[in-house]
């Protein structure tokens, strides 16, 4: 009775709470240009969804991967020259960009994750410095050193020459790659995802194929990491050798650990508050851009085990636990079930 209790009470606390932060979050992502500089505010934006994608793998199936610059990058070079190319919208080119870095990921993820813990992340570094190799010498196509220039932001005749109003345009495309990592973590395949993460043998046991699901996320993390480094590559009209650098791969893992893995809100957190850190330290004519952010990220990770959001969401969850068991405790006093509940919740 008093488990039952406690739990329709947490349903409902988290039904409200879901619906006031995609609320706040709806908000925040509508009124972003009006507040900061329209190009930052889109460099949010797609390293959120980098992030979350890159959290799919790392923070909901436990495999950490040094490689998603690979598929970033391979996408923003797709996609800028099927817009430059063909001349369709770009939302074509986006999404054609993500297809390919969808096939780029299928043989990596076949190969990758025939291992686990760090051999997983080197081997996946290795696939990624391959492609930052092949985009260097691959001249004729990627442009080397100098990029691929002049990615134009067609979109049914419209002039999106205004950051401001690209940012609109390409919102809806960034909102549903969220939305799909979203609908995946909240689904059987998600609850799959974390058996993984949490026991792989035992999952294994209980007849899932593994191996065969950490493929199809590892496809669908380098799907949605693809649309994201598609419209950078749009928004920013060029695509260089920095989009597959291994740098990339580091950034968006530190977004993921400074925010909170495993949370989707917290990469969101996490892109937000390096993108502006770097813009603010850029703009101001610190130099030390690298050094400060990672000290940023030293004393968080130290202070926050869990990661910012992470760690305010346990905090959150702990002190309503113990409410709820508190006050149970006090309706139903004598009752040995509640007050193993209390004690419990206490520890916890």
């Amino acid at each position: 009775m008093i488990i039952s209790r406690l739990v329709e009470r947490s349903r409902g606390w988290s039904t409200l709470l879901r619906l006031g932060l995609l609320t706040v979050g709806l908000v925040l992502a509508f009124g972003l240009p009006w507040y900061i500089y329209p190009p930052v505010a889109l460099d949010i934006v797609a390293w959120a969804l980098f992030a979350v994608a890159l959290d799919l793998l790392l923070g909901y199936t436990g495999l950490l991967s040094f490689g998603h610059a690979a598929f970033w990058g391979s996408s923003a070079y797709a996609t800028g020259i099927i817009a430059i190319e063909t001349g369709l919208p770009f939302y074509v080119a986006v999404l054609g960009g993500a297809v390919v870095a969808a096939l780029v990921a299928l043989p990596i993820a076949m190969l990758s994750v025939r291992r686990t813990g760090i051999y997983f992340a080197m081997v996946t570094l290795a696939f990624a410095q391959l492609i930052f190799f092949i985009a260097n010498q691959w001249r004729s196509v990627t442009g080397g050193e100098n990029g691929l220039q002049g990615i134009p932001r067609n979109f049914f005749g419209l002039d999106l020459s205004d950051s401001f109003y690209f940012y609109y345009a390409a919102l809806p495309l960034i909102l549903f790659g969220l939305f799909a990592g979203w609908r995946v973590v909240h689904s059987p395949f998600g609850r799959v995802m974390v058996a993984i993460r949490e026991n792989p043998a035992r999952a294994r046991a209980l007849g899932y194929p593994v191996n065969r699901y950490k493929v199809q996320v590892f496809v669908l993390s380098a799907f949605l990491a693809g649309m994201a480094g598609g419209v950078y590559a749009v928004g920013h009209g060029f695509a260089s050798l920095q989009e597959v650098y291994w740098t990339t791969s580091g950034k968006a893992v530190v977004m993921n650990i400074l925010g909170g893995m495993g949370t989707l809100w917290g990469p969101v957190l996490g892109a937000g508050i390096i993108v502006l850190l770097e813009d603010y330290l850029a703009t101001a004519g610190i130099d030390a851009v690298g050094v400060l952010t990672g000290g940023i990220f030293v004393v968080t990770v130290l202070l926050f085990r869990r990661g910012i959001w992470g760690t305010a969401r346990h905090l959150i969850r702990t002190r309503r636990r113990n409410t709820e068991t508190a006050r149970d405790a006090e309706e139903n006093p004598g009752d040995p079930i509640a007050e193993d509940a209390t004690t419990n919740a206490r520890r916890g």
